[in-house]
């Protein structure tokens, strides 16, 4: 398969991956959550259309990046995810016999695809909370950079994700937990295949409220709508019908009652015209949330 096929679609995992799901619980008005992290990921190999393993030349992806949530009325939440730098880049490829260069390598550095959007609480209890959330993702990254045009930090099209979001805090013995879990629909456009998109997190408080280890399971799936193929100049079989399960973990520590600082490993499991390595991401965070 060719390199082509495989940046297309990388930026997709970027969100999954790295954004929080806070907006089960919702804020009150005034209050939210704010983070300032990075996400790396480089890889030789991918998973084919038919879920194999096949090897590529080493192709990475790096972002800085900003992610929001603020309550603008007890109920009503707006977010947003922007990805100011994002950097992607593809390593020189040398002969094992020779130490010859065999292709050069190349690289971008843009902004990524901004996504926006709102949560409305809908429940809000002590023993459970039901949200809808609706995301927008606006094409603002480069989808046809480097020399070859393969070099990418978004994938050209808008997007509307709707999902729908519940939460229950409990605790066993003393430890505060919580699981949360999301179903979401996400429509693409330009013909891009749309997507079936679930997950489930799961949180536990292990020292004072300054440590949470929190474990995150996601899957997307494809209707295999969309038109796009190898053939098309704008779109990829990566970019179109890719699919994968993830599972990740995260440590965050408070170090104040509202600053803290987080790192997270997302390993893949499974998937289809996807990259097939673990990617990394850490941060610092302002939570104000309300702690009543």
């Amino acid at each position: 398969m060719n390199n082509h096929f495989l940046k297309k679609g990388i930026f997709f995992l970027i969100v999954i991956m790295s954004t929080p799901s806070f907006g089960q619980w919702g804020h009150e008005k005034g209050k939210g959550y704010y983070k300032l992290s990075s996400w790396f990921l480089e890889s030789d190999e991918h998973f084919t259309d038919q879920g194999e393993k096949d090897p590529n030349a080493t192709r990475g992806q790096f972002n800085i990046n900003f992610y929001g949530e603020y309550g603008l009325t007890d109920k009503l939440d707006l977010i947003a995810y922007i990805p100011f730098f994002a950097r992607t880049y593809q390593n020189d490829v040398i002969s094992g016999v020779t130490g010859d260069l065999i292709v050069e390598g190349d690289e971008v550095n843009a902004i990524g695809d901004i996504e926006i959007g709102a949560s409305y609480t809908i429940v809000k209890t002590e023993k459970f909370a039901l949200s809808g959330t609706l995301k927008l993702g606006i094409p603002t990254g480069e989808n046809d950079g480097g020399r070859d045009g393969s070099y990418q930090t978004g994938d050209g099209e808008f997007n509307q994700l709707l999902q729908i979001n519940a939460g229950i805090p409990f605790k066993i013995q003393k430890t505060p937990l919580y699981v949360k879990g999301y179903l979401g629909y996400n429509n693409r456009t330009e013909n891009f295949s749309s997507e079936w998109r679930t997950g489930i997190e799961v949180g536990a408080n292990l020292w004072k409220d300054k440590l949470w280890i929190i474990s995150k399971f996601n899957v997307v799936e494809s209707l295999n709508n969309g038109s796009l193929n190898a053939q098309t100049s704008q779109g990829s079989i990566f970019a179109n019908n890719i699919e994968f399960v993830n599972l990740g973990g995260e440590v965050s520590y408070y170090f104040t009652k509202k600053w803290g600082v987080s790192f997270g490993y997302t390993a893949i499991l499974s998937g289809r015209i996807i990259y097939a390595s673990p990617s990394y991401t850490g941060g610092v965070f302002l939570d104000v949330f309300d702690k009543s």
